[in-house]
């Protein structure tokens, strides 16, 4: 049975919802508060990271963030006025700090990334955004193999979780990439992974084949899910009512408010992250890099290099600081010493993150037809193809191959 879906959210997210659900056979509407692909599914670090099932969250985190804090030269930024609306998130986002916590999440986050590659592959198939798909090696770069050695904890949750590398150090590592300092000693190489060489090109041509297929993108915010007889029947945006018989929350950042409309209260957060591009660069790396000592990743793009990470909390609101765009560029200048460009350009943006570090994915209780994709912290272009397919497969009421229980939105009731 055709459906009318209205989703809110036109990032990598939403918009891999929408495509899968037009091969369904569905209506889409794309509903977002500035259009597809302007937030962080334009900023992000382009790497289709499907090893990234590590959490921020990994043991000893408690005691080294304050210290992190305190540094110019660490990966951790807080805007302090903004402290104590932060704090109940904080709480329960480090009380998760824990081995077993740790595991937990890696087992969850491994079936929604692990295949990233293949995932994005298809669902860019036939869609004219192919072109910006770039299979190549993620690289993780150290200082030397006792620095790599101390990463002991999350190499283990790789392994665990079906992920296997290659350990270069010394001569073989430069041998396979000289654009690196010789004090960069150590790398662990991931094959099968990929890159995006424009995300926001991407992101923005998967949105166009929407369209071409009879979707619908309005811009504007939504502003409430409109229900009758308890069930979903429109969505409320700049005001205008846009009826439909399900929806989608794929909002990211923004998720939270309209979730607690529906009587969920998420404990969300921005994960504001930032990337410095340097436009026509004299070194290109062979493929995307982990600098593991700025916990930033350097990744090659069409025309420019992308220089992305570092995790700041201070809200949705507050402008960007200029520490964390330093902190970059101090970081690549150690990092590929002969480096140059000619001009630099600079973003921050909001990673939606849940205080468990877990997507929400799936139906929303209490409301037929409500569904919820969100939460994926710094690895949403990862993980939004196959998001997107689950929702898919939810809404059309097949039964995914996935077990859905750990991202269940009921779990915040």
């Amino acid at each position: 049975m055709t459906r009318r879906v209205a989703i809110i959210g036109a990032g990598i997210v939403g918009v891999a919802t929408a495509i899968w659900l037009q091969r369904d056979g569905h209506d889409v509407v794309l509903i977002d508060r500035a259009g597809p692909a302007e937030g962080a599914s334009y900023g992000n670090g382009g790497v289709l990271a499907a090893a990234s099932v590590v959490p921020v969250t990994v043991p000893g985190l408690f005691w080294k963030a304050p210290k992190m804090l305190l540094s110019r030269d660490q990966p951790l930024f807080l805007k302090w006025r903004y402290l104590p609306r932060l704090a109940p998130w904080l709480v329960r986002y480090l009380a998760h700090a824990n081995a077993a916590d740790a595991t937990r999440i890696a087992a969850a986050l491994a079936p929604i990334l692990a295949d990233s590659l293949a995932d994005h592959q298809a669902l860019a198939d036939g869609t004219g955004a192919e072109k910006w798909i770039v299979p190549s090696d993620y690289v993780f770069v150290y200082d030397d193999r006792a620095h790599y050695e101390g990463d002991a904890f999350g190499w283990g949750l790789r392994r665990a979780n079906g992920f296997a590398w290659d350990e270069l150090e010394g001569e073989a590592f430069h041998a396979y990439d000289p654009a690196f300092a010789r004090e960069l000693g150590f790398a662990a190489r991931l094959g099968g992974h990929g890159h995006i060489s424009d995300p926001g090109q991407y992101v923005r041509d998967l949105a166009r084949h929407v369209e071409r297929g009879g979707g619908r993108i309005v811009i504007a915010a939504a502003e409430d899910i409109v229900r009758e007889n308890g069930r979903v029947c429109g969505v409320r945006a700049g005001g205008q009512t846009i009826a439909c018989d399900a929806a989608v929350m794929a909002a990211g950042a923004w998720s939270g408010p309209l979730m607690g409309r529906l009587g969920l209260k998420v404990p969300l957060e921005s994960e504001r992250g930032y990337h410095v591009e340097l436009w026509e660069p004299t070194v290109m790396p062979r493929s995307p890099v982990m600098v593991v000592s700025g916990k930033f990743v350097v990744t090659p793009m069409d025309g420019r290099l992308r220089l992305a990470g570092v995790v700041e909390f201070g809200g949705l609101e507050a402008e960007a600081s200029r520490a964390p765009f330093e902190l970059l560029k101090r970081g690549i200048a150690r990092a590929l010493p002969g480096l140059g460009w000619r001009h630099a350009t600079e973003w921050m943006g909001h990673r939606p993150a849940p205080s468990d570090s877990i997507p929400v994915i799936g139906e929303i209780p209490g409301l037929a037809g409500a569904y919820a994709g969100f939460g994926h912290h710094h690895v949403g272009l990862t993980g939004g193809p196959r998001t997107g397919r689950l929702l898919a497969q939810l809404i059309s009421g097949r039964k995914p191959n996935v077990d859905l229980g750990a991202y269940s939105p009921a779990r915040f009731t």
